[in-house]
């Protein structure tokens, strides 16, 4: 494992955004949804391309709050641009279960 300096930690924008759209990603190579992710007034609403289809439903996936990487370039994903990176782990069986936060708090807020 590389360690790194808090310098380089407080580079990284982690921020808890809403999901307010998702929607299956048809073109993608591997079973994706679409999902547009609102980080308040700042930053607004990004898009971003998850590969979670084995453990949610589209409709499951509304309102859900989740913690995105919101500072690294936008990166192309078939006909999408990906804005943002929502985390998450694998479980055993290599499926992603989102990184969540266990309350309520408000959209945009940053991870301390």
């Amino acid at each position: 494992m590389d360690l790194i300096e808090w310098q380089d930690f407080l580079k990284v924008e982690l921020r808890v955004g809403k999901i307010i759209q998702a929607e299956i990603f048809e073109k993608a190579r591997k079973p994706a949804y679409i999902l547009h992710v609102d980080f308040g007034e700042e930053l607004g609403i990004k898009k971003s391309s998850a590969q979670i289809t084995k453990l949610y439903q589209p409709e499951d996936l509304i309102n859900k709050l989740v913690v995105a990487v919101v500072n690294f370039p936008k990166k192309q994903i078939g006909p999408i641009q990906s804005e943002c990176l929502v985390t998450g782990f694998h479980n055993a069986e290599g499926d992603v279960a989102l990184c969540v936060p266990d309350f309520d708090v408000p959209v945009g807020t940053k991870l301390l």
